[in-house]
């Protein structure tokens, strides 16, 4: 696995990380916000007001990983 992902998508201030393990992808989702000094932080905690960008980044992230999926598969016949 590399020390990057090797592609993310950002909906206001949720993230989503993409990885890739030799073929096996991986997501992380993150949520940014600043903390009492305003500096920024990032949590895997998300309030009810995040969630349709966590489900839309999750989307997005899964439609992706298809698609990588697919071309690896069609080159690979």
């Amino acid at each position: 696995m590399s020390n990057s992902p090797i592609k993310k998508f950002r909906l206001g201030l949720i993230t989503v990380a993409i990885w890739d393990n030799d073929g096996f992808y991986s997501v992380d989702l993150s949520r940014s916000y600043k903390d009492k000094n305003g500096d920024w932080q990032s949590t895997t905690s998300f309030a009810h007001s995040d969630l349709l960008n966590v489900a839309k980044c999750a989307e997005r992230a899964e439609i992706w990983i298809g698609r990588q999926i697919n071309d690896q598969q069609s080159k690979g016949a």
